[in-house]
């Protein structure tokens, strides 16, 4: 069974960076959407940032050219690398991963969810 632990979450000022990270094993796909969602409070889980087996990337419009997602092959560890963070970005980040489909920025077709690491952005 997959198993995903994410971390590097923490606090930071407006315009700041944070850096997380989601160490995975047992991946049973060859083909996956493996990404970056979110939820702040008294609001909807979101897609953040999706990385598929085959380095395709898919961003949020909220984070482009803000955020950036990437996978250490040798680590099987996914990275969300974010830049120039913003209080709307404050939330719960949670890793999760797929086999390849349709719709992989909707949370709900995600069965394997790491604990989330919290994120927060103060003005």
């Amino acid at each position: 069974q997959v198993q995903l632990a994410e971390s590097g979450g923490g606090s930071v000022q407006a315009g700041g960076s944070l850096r997380l990270s989601c160490a995975a094993s047992g991946n049973p796909y060859s083909a996956y959407c493996m990404g970056w969602f979110r939820q702040a409070i008294g609001k909807e889980r979101e897609g953040v940032a999706i990385f598929t087996s085959w380095g395709g990337t898919i961003y949020a419009d909220s984070v482009k050219g803000r955020f950036t997602i990437s996978k250490d092959g040798t680590k099987s560890t996914l990275i969300l690398q974010m830049n120039n963070l913003l209080p709307d970005d404050t939330a719960m980040y949670y890793c999760a991963i797929r086999a390849w489909g349709q719709k992989c920025l909707d949370g709900a077709t995600y069965f394997n969810w790491g604990q989330g690491t919290q994120v927060t952005v103060s003005s």
